[in-house]
């Protein structure tokens, strides 16, 4: 099983709510697919560094690795030089969405990279847990409708999306 974790650059630490479940992750020996970003890329790369984790692979556009904590294997996405900007890290986004077999994003409610990223998951029929950083709760996104109340009334989620309290219920990680 490869779970693709991912998040914004602006979150600088994970809570203890996402390091429990990237220990479940961990504790399950699934593959972690994790990006090469400052923020979230960063710190998750650094918590399974920090519990001796090798079951993870870093993506990196055109081979360049801007973070690898653990000297994981790298995965190279190969991105057309003339592409700039967001579109050429959405390239390897899209790489480790097509890799992974569930997403698990952190989610600040503003990044448009890590928005996109739970689009391109439920696109492909993967289902995306979200921990959504304002409301602090965990949501299982599995239909274009469900992401469409997580970007209109992320206070109202409970009571909208469907809220399972704990992957390992779910039998996802």
């Amino acid at each position: 099983m490869k779970i693709f974790i991912a998040g914004p650059r602006a979150i600088k630490a994970l809570n203890g709510n996402v390091k429990k479940r990237i220990e479940n992750i961990i504790n399950q020996n699934f593959n972690i697919i994790v990006g090469d970003a400052n923020g979230v890329d960063k710190q998750v790369q650094q918590f399974c560094f920090e519990h001796q984790y090798t079951s993870v692979t870093v993506f990196a556009s055109n081979g360049k690795a801007r973070n690898n904590v653990g000297e994981w294997e790298v995965n190279n996405v190969e991105v057309d030089p003339t592409v700039k900007g967001f579109d050429f890290y959405a390239a390897k986004d899209l790489a480790m969405v097509k890799s992974a077999d569930y997403g698990f994003m952190i989610w600040n409610g503003k990044s448009k990279g890590t928005l996109n990223n739970i689009y391109n998951l439920v696109k492909l029929n993967k289902r995306v847990l979200v921990y959504l950083t304002i409301t602090k709760e965990f949501y299982v996104i599995k239909s274009l409708e469900e992401i469409e109340l997580l970007k209109s009334e992320p206070l109202f989620l409970n009571k909208s999306v469907n809220k399972e309290p704990d992957f390992e219920q779910i039998k996802l990680f």
